[in-house]
């Protein structure tokens, strides 16, 4: 399911482009575009739906494993102490697609409540930078070890 209106579903389709840190059949990641912090990715299922309640059952584990993944991935490619991860359904979804926000947290960084000022990326080059440290820290995960 693609619904060609969807900016994420437009960036699952490759019709748009994106810091992409994960692919494959459950979900597509990549970096927001207006990020808390270097290293905020968003997760999105590969079918469109709007919000939780739309995500089939069987599909929410399989999403949810690549959440915790990318907790993981996020927090070591960008030296930070942990993530916050965080989904809007419906009121405060600036894309009505479903997708998780797993943003890198480290004490004192001056996130608090729900206002928060967003940055940018210095330039593409830096972008790119970030998106293959998460995609690489996301490989290192799934290697056995």
């Amino acid at each position: 399911m693609n619904d060609p209106a969807c900016t994420f579903c437009r960036i699952v389709a490759r019709e748009s482009p994106a810091h992409e840190v994960l692919r494959d059949d459950v979900a597509v990641a990549f970096l927001d575009v207006r990020p808390l912090f270097a290293g905020h990715v968003l997760v999105v299922p590969v079918d469109h739906v709007e919000a939780l309640p739309d995500l089939p059952v069987d599909q929410v584990g399989p999403f949810f494993e690549r959440v915790q993944a990318l907790s993981l991935a996020v927090r070591d490619a960008t030296g930070a102490q942990g993530t916050f991860v965080a989904m809007n359904n419906v009121v405060s979804q600036s894309v009505p697609h479903l997708h998780a926000h797993v943003v890198p947290r480290t004490k004192g960084d001056g996130l608090r409540g729900f206002f928060w000022p967003r940055t940018t990326y210095a330039d593409d080059d830096h972008a790119s930078a970030v998106a293959s440290a998460i995609s690489g820290a996301l490989g290192e995960l799934s290697r056995p070890g």
